[in-house]
């Protein structure tokens, strides 16, 4: 079975803002990185989420300034989060579940990335990827043993 690490994530650099910086700030970091989602802390500790769902949602859809709207405002307080030993099926299912991309991975407190379903997406295929070719290797090894 898969785990979140090293199986779905890899060690990717956080993008990382507080809930005063501003909607625009995230929104730019967003395009840069071409990511759909940044984590916010307060004081090292995580304190929400802010996804392009929240972005279309809470500021576009809402008339909001993303230019003078602070994260805190529009952002998912108090996120779901998973450990990073869990495996992939139990995010999958969180996510499916819960109605969102994406989730913080946080181990004793300490904030340690964050999964996305494209992660867990490229994992599930990997895994089933690696099945078949083991059931084919099987299945040629067992032919080849009959008289």
């Amino acid at each position: 079975m898969r785990r979140i690490m090293p199986d779905a994530v890899g060690t990717q650099p956080l993008s990382i803002l507080s809930p005063d910086d501003l909607v625009i700030d995230a929104v730019e970091i967003m395009a840069e990185k071409r990511i759909g989602a940044i984590l916010i802390t307060r004081d090292g500790a995580l304190a929400g989420i802010i996804t392009e769902r929240d972005i279309v949602f809470r500021v576009v859809a809402a008339r909001l300034d993303p230019t003078t709207t602070p994260i805190g405002q529009v952002m998912t307080s108090g996120p779901d989060t998973i450990g990073s030993k869990a495996d992939v099926m139990t995010a999958l299912e969180r996510m499916q579940t819960g109605g969102y991309r994406h989730l913080p991975i946080v181990d004793h407190g300490a904030l340690i990335g964050i999964v996305s379903i494209r992660d867990i997406y490229a994992s599930v295929r990997a895994e089933l990827e690696e099945a078949v070719l083991e059931r084919e290797a099987f299945l040629s090894g067992a032919g080849d043993a009959q008289p």
